[in-house]
């Protein structure tokens, strides 16, 4: 029998693939909704102990950092919501990427890629699933920015970051995959996630200068907000006045 859960605040997830859009959807959120934001914690993973960048080591030697960095990541956001959790307790949250899509889509490639051997893959399952069911607390929903890879690869090479300099075509399809298995299938995941509700949202039209896209995304998400955990979202600004 597991523990249960941790309780918080009422919280939602975007998720998508590398390239999917998530920082420009990000942005949206934070102007039109009135809800509380949680970012992922890129900053932590580019300065630990101040002058070590795990995820550019991530992308350089796969093989060498896969593990290292996956469990960076669980603790960091872990402990990321957590604190949120504690400063915003009466806000709705709305949080970039989960410990989901690490366990489900990027460590799970990992471990398929073959740069997580089978001991790796078998420790990160074992103490993700005993901390999970422990200190993390289930969402209302998920909010899936659902792109096709090749999309993604674009966004990506037109960006130009330098952690991303690596990251091929190959890799993204792969991840893509594995969005899809988990969010659209529900396929291979833990009962508790099959019930949560997911919103998805196709978002291969490049909308960051698109404000009729913006609009009906914002008012789905408002919308998909309030009937998944019974909360009404205000607006900080009137929907037909949306602009980045």
């Amino acid at each position: 029998m597991h523990a249960t859960r941790s309780v918080g605040p009422s919280s939602f997830i975007i998720e998508g693939n590398i390239g999917a859009g998530k920082s420009t959807f990000v942005s949206l959120v934070k102007n039109y909704l009135d809800v509380h934001l949680v970012y992922e914690p890129h900053y932590e993973w580019q300065a630990v102990g101040g002058k070590h960048n795990i995820l550019q080591a991530f992308y350089e030697d796969t093989k060498r950092w896969a593990y290292s960095f996956q469990t960076y990541a669980f603790v960091t956001r872990v402990r990321n919501q957590q604190e949120h959790a504690r400063k915003f307790p009466h806000m709705t949250h709305v949080l970039e990427r989960s410990v989901w899509s690490d366990r489900y889509c990027f460590a799970k490639n990992c471990h398929e890629m073959g740069v997580m051997n089978d001991l790796e893959w078998h420790l990160y399952q074992e103490w993700f699933t005993w901390l999970m069911h422990n200190y993390v607390a289930l969402p209302q929903g998920f909010i899936y920015l659902q792109t096709d890879p090749e999309v993604c690869y674009q966004r990506i090479t037109k960006r130009d970051r330098t952690e991303e300099a690596a990251v091929q075509l190959s890799y993204i399809q792969a991840l893509h995959e594995k969005h899809e298995r988990w969010l659209v299938e529900k396929d291979g995941i833990e009962d508790a996630l099959k019930s949560i509700p997911v919103l998805v949202l196709n978002v291969n039209r490049d909308f960051e200068s698109d404000m009729q896209m913006q609009r009906e995304c914002m008012e789905r998400v408002a919308a998909f907000i309030e009937q998944s955990a019974g909360v009404q979202v205000g607006t900080h600004k009137p929907f037909d006045q949306m602009s980045l």
